[in-house]
């Protein structure tokens, strides 16, 4: 493997775990204290309550996926679709603000957004479970 290959997966995993980790802590979050906010959330969009539990595959699931490097792929869509969503039902009226220190105010869910995008188009290269075969890693 040629430095330039090994700084490539080296890459692809640091962003892979690193998006894994943040996502995960959100859901840990969520299992120690229940998805009440979620389920709020989605009632008052209409939804059915029962879809607040699809936030444990894309804050929990997913994440642990990412870590591991197994299914990669469908893991990051997983957690592209989630923060879409997020932004949706709970951010789309900070779109074109900016928080109190300058930045924009959604600039994390964008960062984790852009994240999941890049890892989904990337892969998880072969320092992962699944390593650089099969279709969805």
């Amino acid at each position: 493997m040629s430095g330039t290959q090994a700084s490539q997966d080296l890459g692809k995993a640091v962003l892979r775990i690193v998006l894994g980790a943040l996502i995960l802590f959100h859901g840990v979050s969520k299992l120690i204290n229940g998805p009440g906010f979620v389920t709020q959330v989605v009632t008052q969009a209409g939804l059915p309550p029962a879809v607040a539990y699809l936030v444990y595959i894309g804050e929990v699931v997913a994440p642990v996926l990412l870590i591991l490097g197994l299914w990669t792929r469908l893991a990051a869509l997983v957690v592209a679709v989630n923060m879409i969503v997020a932004v949706a039902l709970v951010h789309t009226g900070q779109l074109g603000l900016l928080n109190e220190t300058g930045g924009w105010a959604v600039e994390l869910q964008a960062l984790f957004l852009a994240s999941a995008l890049a890892v989904l188009l990337l892969g998880a290269g072969r320092l992962s479970v699944g390593g650089i075969a099969g279709r969805w890693n």
